[in-house]
């Protein structure tokens, strides 16, 4: 392979060095019953510019949201991102950072993280956020780990209606911090306040999603005051391009707020990498998992950025970690900073209004009865006449992705069918959506 920069030569060099003749010796160790024994079944090397139009041709398989009407959300959605956030991404002080143990080689990266800090919490209404976390299902299992320490309580309620992926991390993680887990069904599409009390007894913290999963509002306030009534932490997971037209979470009594970012300043990018966000009340900073960064001044009195608090088990004793965060989501996070700073206020507010418009406008014009009664934000489900996977299909081959499969992560769903509809999409892109429906449900 001569695109490998190891001769012949270094080869032998390196295995004189370790003192072994041969790359057979070197892997005797290794049982027979483990080893291939053979040479990989590789098709035959290609030049460079074949291999170039070999990639290009697979990179073509790939359809994006340009080239296909999408009307996919649940978890992942098509926002506008500004140019502005991948300039700032591409910028070197960003995208080679590492994480910035060093403040006075790093004031720039800290900064912006701070800033990044301070717009989750004014969005959510908290007291401090971190510095951001994997994604919107690993920063709800870290988030239960703080519930645990809290209260030493070892039960967690979730919400049917809490995102499928959330819920599964959250029950995998589970084992290991010594949980049990609970859900509350959802009722038409929303989760019961009184199911929640019932289910809370003795429980550390209650989940619940704002939207929802099923695209609906929650009775958000009637379930924070079920937690609290049981004595257990209010966690809301929440859509941050939601939080210019909906309530702040701790407005309406929650103790915790989270979610997966990506809406936000991000692309979809096939599901991922994105960002999470971690946001609480001021008592629970030293619970709080990954790291904070705090203002302080140096030696001579000027501001400056610094780590303040990091509660992974690299730092502290492994019985008081609540987080094994070694690196996180620095890079996206601040290109969801870019965004957010570039919508500010009205933009943000913009956008919610633009969703919900959107949202009445797909109720009102697709040939499909809604699933649920309950108002929603940017997503609506509509019940189809056959399977929703097969709506799908249909749909797909006119160029068109109509929505999600709700029978895939929900029993008795099957003929439902999620519909996201982002300020990107137009009235005429919902009238053609229409079109389609109304031909393939036929």
């Amino acid at each position: 392979m001569s695109y490998l920069s190891v001769t012949d030569a270094d080869r032998e060099e390196m295995l004189a060095a370790i003192g072994v003749s041969s790359v057979e010796e070197l892997f005797e160790q290794i049982p027979p019953g483990v080893r291939l024994g053979r040479e990989l079944d590789l098709p035959p090397a290609l030049g460079e510019p074949e291999l170039a139009r070999h990639i290009e041709e697979l990179a073509a398989r790939n359809v994006h949201t340009g080239a296909e009407l999408s009307f996919l959300g649940a978890g992942i959605y098509d926002h506008y991102v500004p140019s502005v956030a991948d300039v700032v991404l591409s910028r070197g002080e960003f995208l080679t950072a590492y994480t910035p143990y060093q403040p006075e080689m790093s004031q720039g990266v800290l900064q912006a993280v701070f800033e990044y800090q301070t717009v989750i919490c004014e969005l959510t209404g908290m007291d401090v956020s971190n510095a951001s976390g994997y994604d919107g299902s690993t920063v709800a299992a870290d988030a239960c780990f703080v519930a645990r320490h809290v209260s030493d309580r070892r039960k967690i309620v979730l919400a049917e209606a809490l995102n499928p992926q959330v819920r599964q991390v959250v029950k995998t993680y589970a084992p290991g911090f010594g949980l049990e887990v609970v859900e509350v069904p959802h009722r038409d599409g929303v989760t019961d306040a009184d199911e929640v009390v019932a289910a809370a007894s003795d429980a550390a913290a209650v989940f619940f999603q704002q939207p929802n999963f099923l695209g609906n509002l929650e009775p958000a306030p009637d379930l924070a005051e079920a937690a609290r009534e049981a004595g257990a932490l209010a966690v809301a997971h929440v859509d941050l391009m939601s939080l210019g037209v909906l309530e702040a979470p701790r407005a309406y009594g929650c103790d915790i707020a989270l979610g997966e970012g990506q809406s936000a300043g991000n692309w979809p990018s096939y599901g991922g990498p994105h960002y999470g966000f971690l946001a609480a009340r001021g008592e629970f900073i030293r619970r709080m998992p990954g790291r904070i960064v705090g203002e302080t001044v140096d030696a001579d009195g000027r501001r400056a950025f610094v780590l303040t608090l990091q509660t992974r088990e690299q730092h502290i004793r492994r019985e008081k970690a609540t987080s094994n965060i070694t690196t996180n989501q620095t890079l996206l996070a601040l290109a969801g900073l870019a965004a957010l700073s570039w919508l500010g206020p009205e933009g943000l507010r913009e956008v919610g209004e633009t969703c919900m418009a959107l949202a009445q406008y797909a109720r009102e014009r697709v040939p499909l009865e809604p699933a649920f009664d309950a108002p929603s934000f940017k997503e609506v489900a509509f019940r189809t006449p056959i399977p929703a996977v097969e709506t799908i299909r249909r749909a797909r081959e006119q160029g068109v992705h109509p929505g999600y499969a709700l029978g895939r992560d929900y029993e008795g769903l099957d003929d439902v069918l999620l519909v996201a509809l982002t300020e990107k999409r137009t009235t005429e892109d919902i009238d053609r959506l229409a079109d389609v429906l109304a031909e393939v449900c036929k």
